[in-house]
């Protein structure tokens, strides 16, 4: 009797996502075979990620069984694998790497030359207007979070109005940052072990601040590499001491 081909593990993703980087560089290091579906421009890989029943990137699926990768206990548990998550760093450290991401974005964001500002990067549909857009919202959506005000995927593609110029999207950036500060002075559990509504789940406020402190930085380290693609060198860029305890990626962009 022929025995059944065992299901493969599939990663989809598409570039320029942080979580979707982060989530294949994970699994390599973990020794992991998998295939690689960039749903970007795919409708065939976009077809098989609706399949599963599965709406946004990035995607863990063993058959017709998936996870999402928001948090990398998700993947850890679906997998069932044998490996530690690094420690993450306490709310008030969380909090200064936030305050420190959003200060570095706008700078940069202020420095692209006004006919570079949108035009789209590399091989996805995004544009250093949008991606410094996406810093600050993402970094707000954090903060409603934490206020019971549900974390939902579709926030993450709003982009910024049209109009908005370099310094009004930096604007926006620093008053997000403004507002954080402020939700953090009157945070009465500061231990942010409460539990959060998010699309992938109920998670601890803590999960979804770590979440939102790495996931701005890797965009601001995008930002940074945009703007040397213009042959501009970034304002105070992003150090490895900034970004240390975040579990950012190792790469900036996929390759």
């Amino acid at each position: 009797m022929e025995m059944a081909t065992p299901a493969r593990i599939k990663v989809f993703w598409q570039p320029g996502c942080s979580s979707c980087l982060r989530t294949k560089e994970f699994l390599t290091k973990q020794g992991i075979d998998f295939e690689s579906i960039n749903v970007h421009g795919n409708p065939e890989g976009m077809a098989q990620l609706t399949a599963l029943g599965a709406r946004s990137v990035p995607v863990v699926s063993l058959g017709s069984q998936y996870t999402l990768c928001q948090s990398f206990g998700d993947v850890v548990k679906f997998l069932d694998l044998k490996t530690k998550l690094m420690d993450p760093l306490s709310p008030q450290q969380l909090l200064d790497k936030i305050d420190l991401v959003l200060s570095s974005a706008a700078r940069h964001v202020r420095q692209f030359p006004p006919a570079a500002l949108h035009e789209v990067f590399r091989n996805r549909n995004r544009t250093p207007a949008g991606t410094g857009f996406h810093v600050f919202r993402l970094s707000e959506m954090g903060m409603q979070a934490a206020q019971q005000i549900p974390l939902t995927f579709e926030g993450f593609n709003e982009v910024p109005p049209l109009d908005w110029d370099a310094n009004r999207i930096a604007d926006f950036g620093l008053d997000v940052r403004a507002r954080i500060r402020d939700w953090w002075s009157k945070e009465p559990d500061r231990s942010l072990s409460y539990l959060v509504p998010t699309y992938y789940g109920q998670r601890t406020c803590h999960d979804v601040i770590e979440r939102t402190a790495w996931h701005g930085a890797q965009h601001t380290r995008q930002l940074m590499l945009m703007l040397e693609s213009h042959g501009v060198s970034p304002d105070q860029p992003l150090t490895a001491e900034d970004l240390a305890g975040l579990p950012v990626p190792d790469e900036v962009w996929d390759r």
